[in-house]
C-alpha cells in the first residue's frame, strides 16, 4: 500500500495553519494528483461514503472540488448511473463493505467508471487489499490505491473532532460496557492519529494518569480513558513511523490527552463571548443562522440562511470578543461606515428630496455598500438578539451568580435566594445552576438533599439525571478524591465558602462576567513551561529534558499560584480595544496569520474525551497569540450546552425518550 509522497502543506512553503494543511492535501494530494496522463482533461466523479464526505464538506468548498475537475460527487451506497467514460476518485473508508461496493463498480465487462483512483481515510487492512487483488478485472482499472490517513472534521483553524458523537454516552455510561468503550476508544485513537500523519507531526504523547486511589478502591475503565486512548494512539503513531515515507522519527511537537473530567463546569456555564453566545442563546443548527430581511418585491419579508464562519471578516474578528465588547466594536464599524460612505449618508436621509446626481452617485456606491452594510446589518442585528435575550432573561444576575460560586464568592445560600426569589427563570439555566453547584459542592446532592433542591427549583426527575450523573465524569465521591494538588479543588483561607478556581489580582481592566476561564488554559501553559507534574501527567515516549527547555521560551506573563486549581487572571478577549491582545481590532493575529505562524514554535494538541466547549477553542486561539506556538483543540465532539446536557442525561437514561430530554 503507497502513501502518497507528495510534499506535505506543513513544511516548505508558507507555514500553514490546520486547517489548511487538510484543506490542500485533500483538493491537491488526493483530487489534483488524479489528473496524470490521458485523464488530465477530463471530468472525474467523486465517489464518498457517510464520513468521508464530512471530512470533505468541513475542509472544503464544492467551488473548490469542481475546480480539480469533479464534476459530480456521488454516495457510494447509492444506485448510480454507469459513465463509462468517465474516471472515478473513492475517498472512502477501509471498511469490508464499500471495498465490496468498490469492486462491485469496478468488476466484470462493464464497470461503471473507465478508471479508479481509490483513496482511503485510514489505513487498510492486509485481507482487503488482497481482496481487491484477487479481482483480474479490476487490478488494470486502479489508478492508484493510497492511504490518505485523513479521518478528522477540521471544525475551526486550530481545532478538529473525530466525530465520536456518543463517546460521553459509550465511556462514561453507568453501566460500563468495556467492550463497547474500548471499540470507541479505538476508533478515537485511529482518527487522532490521522491528524499526525496529516500534518507529519510526531507528538510526545502525554496523558491524565488514572487518579491516585487508596488500596481498598478498585480502578474503574473510565479511570483509565486518558491511559487507554494514550496508548491507542501511540500504537498507531508507531505503525506509521515505519509506514509512511518522510515521517518525523524524533518528536516534533506534543500532545496532551484528557478527558470531561478535567473540567465538569466549562460545559455548562454561560460563556460571554460572541461565538458561545450565538450557539447557546439563538437557534442555530451548526454554523447556520437564519434571518429576516426585507422583500424585494415589498411584500413580507423573506428567510435568509447565512453561515457564521470564516470567509466572513467581521465574525473572524469578533467571535471571540466579549458579547458587550463586541456591541460596541460594531457600533462603532456602523458610525465609521455612515460617516464615510455617501451612498450610506444618503440612504439615510429620512423624506430629504434626492437630486439627480445624488441618485446617480449613490447608484455608483451601491453594490459595494450593500456588500458591506449587508455584513454589518447582519451582525448588527445578531448582537441586539442577543442583548435582548440577556435582558429578558435576566442572564447578567444568573452569570455573575454561576461566576461567583466557580470563584468561591457565593454558596448555597445564594442558590437558594436566586432559587427562590427567580422562580420565572427558565428550566435550562436552573438546571444548569445546580449542575455548577454539583461540581464544586457534590456532597449537597446526596439523598433527600438533592431531591429538595429539585424542589425547590422545581424541575423534573429527568433533570435530576443530570445533575447525578456529573458523578460518573469523575472527582464526585468521597472514596474517589483526586490527591493532585495542583488541579483539586481548594479552600482559600479568607473565604468560607468553596472555589473551583482561584482568582489572581491584576489592575487592568475587564468586561463584566469575563473572570472565568477553562482549565485547559492553565494546563496547556504549564506543558508549555516544562512544569505539568509528570506523576500525574505521564509520557507515552518519555521526554528528553532538551525538549521542555527549548518549548519554555516563547511563554509570556508567567504564571504564580502553583497549587491553584484555577486562577484570577485578566482575560486578554474581555480587555478594551486599546489592549494589543491580537483580537483587539481587524488587523488581527487570524488576518494575517500565514506570516505570523511562520514564527511559532512545536505544536501543542491537546485532544478531550467526551466533547469540547467554545470557550476551549477560544483558549487555543488566544494562547497561540500568547505562546507563540499554534494550539490545536481536538474532541470526540463540540457541544453547546443544550447538547451536552442531553447527552449526560443519556449516562443512566435508559428508557427516557427523545421527548423527555428536551430542555
Amino acid at each position: 500500500m503507497s502513501y502518497s509522497d507528495s510534499d506535505s502543506s506543513s513544511y516548505g512553503g508558507d507555514y500553514k495553519n490546520f486547517r489548511q494543511i487538510t484543506r490542500d492535501r485533500l483538493l491537491y494530494e488526493m483530487l489534483r494528483s488524479a489528473k496524470t496522463g490521458d485523464s488530465k482533461s477530463t471530468w472525474k466523479v467523486l465517489i464518498m461514503d457517510k464520513l468521508t464526505v464530512k471530512i470533505m464538506s468541513w475542509s472544503c468548498k464544492m467551488a473548490d472540488i469542481t475546480e480539480e475537475g469533479v464534476s459530480l460527487v456521488e454516495d457510494i451506497y447509492r444506485r448510480r448511473q454507469p459513465l463509462p467514460s468517465m474516471d472515478a476518485i473513492y475517498f472512502i473508508q477501509p471498511s469490508k463493505e464499500n471495498v465490496i461496493m468498490f469492486l462491485s463498480d469496478m468488476s466484470g465487462r462493464s464497470p461503471l467508471y473507465k478508471k479508479a483512483f481509490v483513496f482511503f481515510s485510514s489505513p487498510i487492512s492486509r485481507e482487503l487489499v488482497a481482496q481487491v487483488k484477487r479481482d483480474s478485472t479490476v487490478l488494470p482499472r486502479i489508478g492508484a490505491l493510497r492511504e490518505m490517513n485523513l479521518e478528522y472534521f477540521p471544525i475551526d483553524s486550530q481545532g478538529f473532532i473525530t466525530d465520536n458523537e456518543r463517546a460521553l454516552e459509550d465511556l462514561f455510561g453507568d453501566d460500563e460496557n468495556t467492550r463497547r468503550g474500548d471499540a470507541c476508544l479505538n476508533v478515537m485513537a485511529s482518527r487522532i492519529a490521522t491528524v499526525f500523519a496529516s500534518l507529519r507531526d510526531f507528538p510526545f504523547v502525554r496523558y491524565r494518569a488514572a487518579k491516585s486511589l487508596d488500596a481498598n478502591t478498585m480502578t474503574t475503565f473510565r479511570d483509565l480513558i486518558p491511559t487507554k486512548l494514550a496508548a491507542g494512539i501511540w500504537n498507531c503513531l508507531a505503525k506509521y513511523k515505519q509506514s509512511i515515507p518522510n515521517f518525523p522519527q524524533t518528536e516534533t511537537c506534543e500532545l496532551l490527552v484528557l478527558d470531561r473530567s478535567i473540567d465538569q463546569i466549562a460545559p455548562v456555564i454561560h460563556e460571554w463571548t460572541y461565538d458561545a453566545m450565538c450557539h447557546d442563546l439563538l437557534s442555530m443548527e451548526g454554523n447556520k443562522y437564519v434571518h429576516e430581511v426585507p422583500s424585494k418585491t415589498g411584500g413580507a419579508p423573506e428567510k435568509k440562511e447565512v453561515m457564521l464562519e470564516d470567509h466572513d471578516p467581521v465574525w473572524l474578528e469578533l467571535r471571540h470578543a466579549h458579547i458587550a465588547d463586541a456591541s460596541e466594536r460594531l457600533h462603532e464599524k456602523m458610525t465609521n461606515f455612515v460617516s464615510k460612505n455617501k451612498a450610506a449618508q444618503m440612504q439615510q436621509r429620512d423624506g430629504s428630496e434626492l437630486s439627480t446626481r445624488d441618485l446617480q452617485k449613490m447608484v455608483q456606491a451601491l453594490p459595494q455598500y450593500s456588500e458591506q452594510i449587508d455584513k454589518l446589518s447582519l451582525h448588527v442585528e445578531i448582537a441586539a438578539k442577543i442583548n435582548r435575550i440577556i435582558r429578558e432573561m435576566g442572564l447578567r444576575e444568573l452569570g455573575q451568580l454561576q461566576q461567583d460560586l466557580v470563584f468561591g464568592d457565593a454558596g448555597m445560600k445564594e442558590v437558594i435566594k436566586f432559587l427562590t426569589a427567580k422562580e420565572d427563570a427558565t428550566r435550562e439555566h436552573k438546571l444548569r445552576l445546580l449542575m455548577i453547584l454539583a461540581a464544586i459542592y457534590p456532597e449537597k446532592f446526596e439523598g433527600e438533599k438533592g431531591l429538595n433542591l429539585m424542589k425547590l427549583a422545581k424541575l423534573p426527575m429527568d433533570d435530576m439525571n443530570a445533575v447525578n450523573n456529573m458523578r460518573l465524569l469523575g472527582g464526585a465521591t468521597e472514596t474517589k478524591k483526586s490527591t493532585m494538588s495542583s488541579f483539586s479543588l481548594k479552600f482559600d483561607m479568607h473565604k468560607k465558602k468553596r472555589a473551583a478556581r482561584k482568582e489572581r489580582t491584576s489592575e487592568e481592566e475587564t468586561w463584566q462576567l469575563s473572570r472565568f476561564y477553562p482549565m485547559i488554559e492553565e494546563l496547556i501553559e504549564k506543558l508549555c513551561k516544562g512544569e505539568l507534574p509528570k506523576e500525574d501527567y505521564p509520557c507515552m515516549n518519555d521526554p528528553s529534558p532538551s525538549f521542555h527547555g527549548t518549548s519554555q521560551v516563547l511563554s509570556s506573563n508567567p504564571t504564580s499560584a502553583a497549587h491553584s486549581m484555577r486562577s484570577r487572571r485578566t482575560p486578554t478577549w474581555a480587555r478594551p480595544r486599546n489592549s494589543d491582545d491580537g483580537y483587539s481590532s481587524s488587523d488581527s493575529v487570524l488576518r494575517h496569520e500565514s506570516s505570523d505562524f511562520k514564527k511559532l514554535g512545536n505544536r501543542i494538541f491537546v485532544f478531550i474525551v467526551g466533547g469540547a466547549t467554545r470557550s476551549e477553542l477560544r483558549v487555543c486561539h488566544k494562547l497561540t497569540t500568547k505562546l507563540r506556538r499554534e494550539v490545536v483543540l481536538g474532541s470526540s465532539s463540540l457541544d453547546d450546552p443544550p447538547q451536552f446536557i442531553t447527552k449526560l442525561k443519556l449516562l443512566t437514561a435508559n428508557e427516557l425518550s427523545l421527548d423527555d430530554l428536551q430542555i
